[in-house]
């Protein structure tokens, strides 16, 4: 499970801009993702617009050809978006397969597997038994402890958390999380990178939610209380953030985009480790019992049905 915040505004940057991008090398020569689902495949649609070759790696070949198939369709739609966007050639730096032996070459790679710890260490440790020695390794990862998965890889000192937010084509925020051993130059490298996507990096301490999982969801569940004590609609919730303070989407539709059953289970992990204010309300939990996680499913506060 992963935390995707829906951000508005455009990250891609310009024609112009990526140009200059690809000549100072501020992007990695060859990124590597991990896991091509929603996250993974935007943040490898992200680094082929900034000019990096792409290596995307899933576990097996039918999901190896989603994952193909989910870049080259948001390429496609970017060239339709913005004609110095050449949807050919990006498509051409891009390889996907489902052997780890192609992220070799990679200078960084992005753990983007699901929210799992045991399989994100797993991951993380077949990763780094791979990679150059000198490759930096970055995790997705909105709630993980940095710490609990730095115990994974060879080299903490290169190991640090790139929590990039959903459409991450189009978001503007990549969160960088720094551990206990990750080293400050691997910090400064990786905001450079996050500049070079066109991108705003805010940078935080290996805590509980990190920034924005901590202050999204806690928005989040009282948003819920809200509902379940009455007080208002969803909608007029919304509303009130939306027009009252300015928010690009209230707190109630991001939690219908980000999953119902992820924000449950980020909730969970702070409630066990910050106490009871991260308490989920009844409502969440028996929404996502009753399979109505949002807008993958068609149903959450929302009615997701005809989009």
């Amino acid at each position: 499970m992963t935390e995707e915040a829906a951000v508005p505004g455009s990250g891609a940057p310009s024609a112009e801009g990526r140009s200059t991008m690809s000549e100072a090398t501020a992007v990695p020569r060859t990124v590597g993702v991990v896991g091509g689902g929603r996250m993974g495949s935007g943040i490898a649609h992200a680094f082929l617009l900034a000019g990096a070759r792409v290596v995307l790696v899933e576990r097996d070949d039918e999901s190896a050809d989603g994952a193909r198939s989910n870049v080259l369709g948001s390429l496609a739609r970017s060239a339709g978006k913005d004609p110095t966007v050449n949807e050919r050639e990006l498509g051409g730096q891009l390889s996907v397969g489902t052997d780890l032996g192609l992220l070799r070459d990679a200078d960084l790679v992005i753990e983007a597997v699901p929210e799992d710890v045991e399989l994100k260490q797993d991951t993380l440790r077949r990763v780094s038994a791979t990679v150059r020695p000198d490759a930096v390794i970055g995790t997705n990862t909105s709630s993980v402890p940095i710490g609990a998965l730095a115990e994974a890889v060879k080299r903490p000192e290169r190991f640090l958390g790139l929590h990039f937010f959903n459409p991450v084509p189009a978001s503007a925020l990549v969160e960088i999380v720094h551990g206990a051993e990750t080293a400050p130059e691997v910090v400064d490298r990786a905001a450079g990178w996050v500049a070079a996507l066109g991108k705003r990096a805010v940078i935080v301490a290996d805590a509980p939610g990190f920034a924005s999982s901590r202050l999204g969801v806690a928005l989040g569940l009282e948003a819920m209380r809200m509902v379940e004590e009455g007080v208002a609609s969803p909608a007029d919730i919304d509303a009130a953030m939306e027009l009252g303070y300015r928010h690009p989407t209230g707190p109630l539709r991001t939690t219908d985009i980000v999953g119902l059953d992820v924000r449950l289970g980020i909730a969970e992990e702070l409630q066990r480790r910050l106490g009871n204010r991260f308490e989920p309300p009844e409502i969440l939990r028996r929404m996502v019992d009753e399979g109505k996680t949002g807008r993958k499913s068609g149903h959450g506060f929302y009615d997701w049905s005809e989009s």
